[in-house]
């Protein structure tokens, strides 16, 4: 698995230089149509803890029960570096589908799985229809903070 060694939201903005500016031009259309989903550093579920270690970039937050009976907490919307692309990653669903398979194939995504998708470069993207999935995620979730949690916890 890809690792990005950061411990702050600065340092993962830091991390690939040359990705930088595609993470702050998603961050500006996230900004502009979901502004009540806050830009945070997510660190991850710590080691011997149920959950993804995987740190990333968050804008909003909700908590789920885990199996061991404690919550962890996951961002809304949550972008990670890999190797070779920009993943991000929606847990908002829409009639109890992911949401953004509603929106696979309109993106200008290199892949789109389950609720996510990735693409290797902003400008790959189309940007009016990420725009509207930013904001119908904040919708749903300004609307129903629980739907999030109904997603992770599979029910």
């Amino acid at each position: 698995m890809f690792r990005v060694a950061a411990d702050s939201l600065e340092a993962y903005l830091a991390f690939d230089p040359g990705r930088t500016a595609d993470l702050e031009q998603l961050h500006a259309v996230m900004r502009k149509t979901a502004p009540s989903l806050k830009r945070h550093f997510h660190e991850g579920t710590p080691a011997g803890d149920a959950g993804m270690r995987m740190n990333m970039i968050g804008y909003g937050e909700f908590r789920y029960a885990i199996k061991s009976g404690k919550t962890a907490a996951w961002p809304v919307i949550g972008v990670a570096l890999q190797k070779n692309y920009i993943s991000v990653y929606v847990a908002v669903t829409r009639g109890g589908k992911p949401l953004v398979s509603c929106y696979a194939g309109k993106l200008g995504e290199l892949r789109a799985g389950g609720n996510n998708f990735s693409f290797a470069a902003f400008d790959d993207l189309k940007a009016p229809a990420v725009a509207a999935l930013f904001a119908e995620a904040a919708d749903i979730f300004k609307a129903d903070r629980e739907n999030p949690v109904r997603y992770m916890q599979g029910s």
